[in-house]
């Protein structure tokens, strides 16, 4: 895959989780994320998938199409409380296609990218295997069949070297660390907001 362009993805994508975690850990208790600058600042993380190679090739097309979703569902819905609360109305939220479902998703998505940047940070090795590995099977692998799971773990060996990732997102280590530990740190509040709105309404989290 070529180098993603030259506005450095991973600050683009600390940015836009750090408007959003601002929003969040504002003073105003009505305070609300708007579908449409939160489905914006999960597609920029859709190319970090496709940066990881064939390992996270399933995930990268899932997470695309939900982000995709939630994108199209902004142009009619204001925020995440009203659309999860259309989908309660309508009795719709465990159906395949529900933007509730792809809402839970993205979400997903987003807390796999945030441990793999823990692991990252954490580690001194150049390979990416055990910092992949170790994401995949705390976040996705619980909702993955066996053939999903054997596909990750063949892949897992084809996942470019650290120093390869740094080069295809245009950074060096000191500057992608930076950004890294920003991304976690902005998305941690972002996280904990989605999930709250699940559990708030006892949607639960583990389906």
């Amino acid at each position: 895959m070529a180098n993603v362009d030259d506005q450095k993805l991973l600050r683009k994508m600390a940015d836009a989780f750090k408007d959003l975690s601002d929003t969040v850990n504002s003073q105003d208790s009505d305070a609300d994320l708007q579908v449409a600058s939160f489905s914006r600042a999960c597609s920029l993380v859709s190319p970090l998938f496709g940066c990881l190679g064939i390992a996270f090739k399933f995930a990268e097309m899932d997470y695309v199409a939900k982000v995709h979703d939630l994108a199209e569902a902004s142009k009619s819905i204001g925020t995440l409380k009203v659309m999860v609360d259309r989908d309660i109305q309508t009795n719709c939220v465990r159906k395949t296609g529900s933007h509730t479902r792809n809402l839970l998703r993205v979400k997903r998505g987003l807390d796999m990218v945030k441990v793999l940047f823990e692991h990252i940070l954490a580690s001194k090795e150049n390979s990416l295997k055990d910092p992949a590995s170790k994401a995949y099977t705390q976040i996705f692998a619980p909702y993955h069949g066996w053939a999903i799971r054997k596909a990750v773990a063949a892949g897992m060996y084809a996942l470019p070297t650290k120093s390869q990732l740094m080069k295809k997102l245009n950074e060096d280590e000191t500057s992608a660390r930076i950004q890294m530990q920003n991304y976690v740190t902005a998305s941690t509040p972002v996280i904990l907001y989605v999930n709250q709105l699940f559990l708030s309404r006892d949607l639960g989290l583990e389906w």
